[in-house]
């Protein structure tokens, strides 16, 4: 690819920028196995469950998907729902808890080769965004160092407050290159989830960048990833 070819950069955050993917990973499996065990569920929830049901979604999302996968119906609570409210709004609300907890404890840094690719993008002049069904994303882009370079920062939150649909609809990486007054063909989005480049091949931008971090090469490809990289080092 030819960075020249476009004028902005789409960045997802979690799994792309920052490892913070494998700190959610953790939060989900803590509330979903403790969930599944109080109910008297055998089969457990697994990181195949992860990358099926919740990656890239929006945390309320996630929680039905899986919850559907076993036949396991709740209401839907109200997002003020505490943390031990069996709701789906209660369940995500126990997930952030436990993430904000692991976050809290363990910090995070930038993967090496993103921070690199930033820095790179940032000295041509390309315009930058992070898109993230997270509502923690300003937070873990202040711990990672990376907060300054994104002037906009489309998270769960923003969706929320501007009705905007959660991946896979393109919606919310629309409304970042809007936001950037970049059209989404002179646009790249960078993803790691399966639902994150259906996005990006739904809202038919410029190039769509899937980061094999587990989803597997091939499943990004066949829901829309142009190329696919292991690490973004590989596109500097």
């Amino acid at each position: 690819m030819d960075w020249n070819d476009y004028d902005a950069a789409l960045f997802d955050l979690d799994g792309v920028l920052t490892p913070t993917a494998e700190v959610h990973m953790r939060a989900w499996d803590e509330m979903f196995n403790d969930f599944l065990t109080s109910r008297g569920v055998p089969e457990p929830y697994t990181a195949e469950d992860y990358y099926a049901y919740v990656d890239g979604k929006p945390r309320y999302d996630g929680v039905r998907s899986f919850l559907e996968s076993r036949g396991i119906e709740l209401p839907d609570g109200d997002p003020s729902d505490a943390g031990d409210a069996e709701t789906v709004a209660g369940l995500g609300n126990r997930k952030n808890e436990a993430f904000e907890e692991i976050l809290e404890r363990d910090g995070v840094e930038a993967y090496p080769g993103s921070a690199a690719l930033v820095a790179d993008l940032v000295a041509r002049g390309t315009q930058l965004a992070v898109v993230s069904s997270s509502r923690n994303a300003p937070k873990v882009l202040r711990a990672a160092g990376l907060i300054e370079h994104f002037p906009v920062i489309v998270d769960g939150a923003v969706a929320g407050e501007r009705r905007l649909a959660g991946k896979p609809a393109p919606d919310t990486f629309l409304f970042a290159a809007q936001q950037l007054d970049v059209e989404p063909g002179r646009a790249v989005v960078l993803e790691d989830a399966v639902s994150g480049v259906a996005a990006g091949h739904a809202g038919r931008f410029g190039l769509v960048v899937g980061v094999d971090r587990g989803a597997g090469a091939d499943r990004l490809r066949e829901n829309g990833a142009d190329v696919v990289v292991d690490d973004l080092e590989e596109l500097r």
